[in-house]
């Protein structure tokens, strides 16, 4: 018999999402409250009540001291309300590939289209879409429940309609809804709304059904998604669902059998583990070894087999018990040897790093291989990380095969990559594929977990290559598209700077990067981006402008609040003295820095009251001035200053009314220069 895990199985990101918020908030010190079970699935969410986390079904029963997290499946518009009447602290969790079709319910609904959603009316997430939706609403969950809902309310034949599906909602049966409904209705926007991760999940299980004799479906009962890997499963083969590895019935597998397995998008790593281990279990003792029983033995060959069992053989296995732990070996007692036993700290594990005492503790019972017998000292020195590595290569060698991703740690950085141990077994990740992004130094890596996908395996050499790159990139993807699910003009985020270029810097998202503009970076004026931010830094930006089609995405940094000009309009009036910092010169006058990102312009006849043939002759750069604003023209932010004006005040009211800098007379040949200069 076979085992064959499809890739995606487990966790999608808006689940993984939602459960880590919990965590984060856990782990921050917060009493946290969720509404309604976090996720469909019993055993995630009895950790989390095991820490504490409570489940309530009204907002208004959350502790005035506790988070209230809105899980993965969303809430109407009228409990968002009430939460905020409440004035709770509240964290938002919901997939954003549910939110989405929030927004479209709201947006069509509110222009007085009805609302068709294909989904089960009593799951949490068809009733919070339905809560934000202002008209009329119809849920169906097939195509015949879509065909009487359009023949008992005819109106719809020609009424301005959308029709939008619960994000696990079957894919078969919404091409047929579709059909239906693009015949029946004329006025009918759609939209396709399950989510993405769901539709390759319910290929990838389509596909294994039609290649295996069962397949075993793993995931809570309560679980949309699960149930829908069954509908699309049953067809093709048997299809067990089970919720943990207890329920696998063994008589249902049989030798020479092939076994598909998958998972509903709420089903943790460890219960899809755990359920593949059991059936490895079925397959390894399923099979029928050909054993030789000592009754069938000659005299000769029962006394060579009872001699052969008490020597001293190398590589037997045994289990030891321990007892000691040194920081260079860890003593053992072997179980059925009147013998004692050590483990040298390098064949204690495949991390060189690794301490002992942080591996075992005294009590263990370890499986362990001799390496080599002492009969002088009646001592045996033992390994534990070729046991591991045996186990690991085989874990490694299936992972190959079916596509696993595994985790790991980052042991070692060797020349050409860095070593990856997983499972006990060391795998070689070359620099290319260590990283999304090349990397020249790969010593930040080391002692990092990791996933990783083997690419390569070579039995004979019993070596393995690996790639986490692979993986990095598809969990990028998946970020990605969730982004482009819920991205919208004005979003603010708090990203990493991942890369500066004279023209701006490029900042990661989460997923996807954008791009702030070296004239957003400051309401100053700046030479490079670098005087404002470097690689690494952590900073708030917000969603200027976005290109789906071209998927690039426009980020502003500075805030409107510290626009040096509000600033200005609110402490500097026409007629108001300042002290100024003259920062240029021209043939026509001298521009002088009111506040950083402002500057007025001193013509020539208002720098002193008496002729002046060029500026420098009465002022230099760096020196302090006052003056008096005479003219502000906001629309094209130009000041007119004058120093003249204070020095004599009466001259300076006879002489000709100020106008705006730009206004003010200059030789005929400099107008050009002045306009340059501004």
């Amino acid at each position: 018999m076979s085992v064959h895990l499809a890739k995606t199985a487990g966790f999608c990101f808006g689940v993984n999402k939602a459960v880590d918020q919990v965590y984060s908030l856990l782990e921050a010190g917060k009493s946290v409250c969720t509404l309604g079970p976090i996720i469909h699935n019993p055993q995630v969410v009895d950790k989390l009540a095991a820490k504490g986390v409570r489940i309530v079904e009204d907002p208004a029963d959350t502790p005035a001291d506790s988070v209230l997290v809105i899980r993965s499946h969303g809430v109407s518009q009228a409990v968002y309300d009430r939460i905020r009447e409440l004035g709770l602290t509240c964290c938002d969790a919901t997939c954003p590939f549910v939110s989405k079709i929030h927004r479209i319910v709201a947006t069509h609904s509110a222009e007085g289209a009805t609302v068709l959603i294909a989904g089960n009316a009593e799951h949490p997430e068809v009733l919070g879409i339905r809560g934000h939706a202002v008209g009329t609403v119809h849920t169906f969950q097939n195509e015949e429940q879509l065909e009487n809902c359009l023949k008992e309310n005819p109106q719809l034949a020609e009424s301005s309609c959308i029709m939008v599906a619960q994000t696990t909602f079957n894919k078969n049966v919404w091409k047929k809804c579709e059909k239906i409904a693009k015949k029946l209705c004329t006025n009918l926007k759609i939209f396709d709304t399950i989510c993405s991760a769901t539709a390759k999940r319910q290929d990838e299980a389509i596909q294994l059904a039609k290649q295996c004799d069962q397949m075993v479906i793993v995931g809570g009962r309560k679980s949309s998604n699960t149930a829908k890997l069954c509908d699309v499963c049953a067809p093709y083969c048997p299809t067990l669902w089970v919720e943990t590895a207890d329920e696998l019935p063994r008589d249902r597998f049989r030798g020479g059998m092939t076994v598909g397995l998958t998972a509903g998008a709420s089903t943790p790593a460890d219960i899809i583990k755990e359920v593949h281990y059991i059936m490895s279990e079925i397959v390894n003792n399923s099979e029928v070894l050909e054993t030789k029983n000592y009754e069938e033995m000659s005299s000769e060959e029962f006394a060579a087999a009872i001699d052969a069992t008490l020597q001293n053989a190398t590589d037997d296995k045994v289990r030891g018990l321990v007892v000691a732990i040194a920081p260079n070996e860890v003593q053992v007692e072997v179980i059925g040897r009147k013998q004692t036993g050590y483990i040298p700290a390098n064949e204690l594990s495949n991390d060189p790093n690794a301490n002992p005492a942080d591996l075992v503790k005294v009590g263990d019972e370890l499986e362990l291989l001799i390496m080599r017998t002492n009969d002088q000292e009646g001592t045996i020195m033992l390994s534990k990380k070729r046991v591991d590595a045996l186990k690991g290569w085989q874990t490694v060698v299936d992972a190959e095969a079916n596509g696993d991703i595994l985790d790991g740690t980052v042991v070692e950085v060797i020349k050409g990559g860095v070593l990856v141990v997983t499972g006990g077994f060391r795998v070689f990740v070359p620099a290319s594929h260590a990283s999304v992004n090349r990397m020249e130094d790969l010593s930040p890596l080391k002692g990092q977990d990791v996933q990783l996908k083997i690419i390569e395996v070579n039995a004979h050499r019993r070596h393995a290559v690996g790639s986490i790159r692979l993986v990095a990139q598809a969990a990028r993807k998946e970020q990605e598209e969730a982004f482009w699910a819920q991205a919208e003009v004005g979003q603010e985020y708090t990203g990493a700077v991942k890369s500066l270029t004279s023209y701006g810097a490029f900042v990661d998202l989460g997923g996807v990067d954008g791009m702030v503009h070296i004239s957003e970076m400051s309401w100053g004026r700046i030479k490079h981006p670098s005087e404002v931010m470097n690689v690494g830094d952590t900073v708030t930006v917000f969603i200027k402008a976005l290109d789906a089609e071209k998927r690039k995405i426009s980020l502003g940094y500075r805030k409107a609040e510290d626009n040096p000009w509000e600033i200005f309009k609110a402490q500097y009036p026409v007629d108001s003295i300042v002290t100024a910092k003259v920062v240029g010169m021209t043939a026509f006058g001298a521009f002088a820095q009111i506040l950083p990102g402002i500057d007025g312009l001193v013509h020539i006849s208002q720098i002193a009251n008496h002729r002046v043939e060029k500026p420098q002759d009465e002022l230099k750069v760096g020196q302090e001035i006052t003056a008096k604003i005479t003219a502000i023209d906001y629309d094209r932010q130009r000041i007119s200053l004058s120093i003249r004006a204070l020095l004599e005040p009466e001259v300076a009211e006879e002489a000709p009314a100020e106008e705006p800098a730009e206004a003010v007379e200059a030789p005929a040949e400099e107008p050009a220069a002045e306009e340059a200069a501004e």
